[in-house]
């Protein structure tokens, strides 16, 4: 297929991670799966290991994010590398995509929440399937408005829950075959 010239940045995770690196195979877009020394994935297929250096250039202060999302998260070492390498896919990735749930407060549940934060944050273009609505919803620098994206960027960033469900699967299929048909 001809769509070499477009690149996937993810990472690796059980859940929509992977899927989204399924398909992307499938369509035969470039994956790029961003990862660290030691942390176990679900898609092991085009890896680069972040080093140290590397992942503190993604480094931000759980403070931050804390304040940002409006919740705690945990202080350990793994989770801070996991947001270290968040960032390194929403800087590749141009148009993000995600699969989760849309909270009350417009952020996203879990660790997904970061990345969409950061994603608003670069100004860059965000959709996430809400899995609460079984609906694609676009930020539009305001609010989430339902929509049915296209990956339209050279570059892009497919990131979520661990815990997919059948529909979100689906979105994800749906989202690629719109794209790339």
């Amino acid at each position: 297929m001809g769509n070499k010239n477009y690149s996937l940045y993810s990472g690796g995770l059980k859940g929509a991670e992977k899927t989204f690196g399924e398909f992307a195979e499938k369509y035969g877009v470039n994956e790029v799966t961003f990862t660290f020394e030691g942390h176990k994935l679900a898609r092991e297929k085009n890896i680069t290991i972040l080093s140290n250096d590397e992942l503190k250039r993604g480094d931000i202060s759980m403070e931050i994010v804390s304040a940002r999302m409006g919740r705690r998260y945990a202080t350990t070492d793994k989770i801070r590398k996991i947001f270290q390498v968040i960032f390194h896919m929403i800087n590749k990735g141009y148009q993000v995509f995600a699969i989760g749930w849309i909270q009350p407060d417009n952020t996203i549940k879990g660790g997904t929440g970061w990345g969409i934060e950061l994603a608003k944050f670069f100004n860059r273009p965000v959709s996430v399937f809400d899995q609460g609505t079984n609906k694609w919803c676009t930020w539009n620098g305001n609010e989430w408005v339902e929509d049915t994206p296209v990956i339209s960027s050279k570059t892009f960033c497919g990131t979520g829950t661990r815990n997919l469900s059948d529909k979100g699967k689906k979105a994800i299929e749906d989202l690629f075959s719109r794209s790339f048909a």
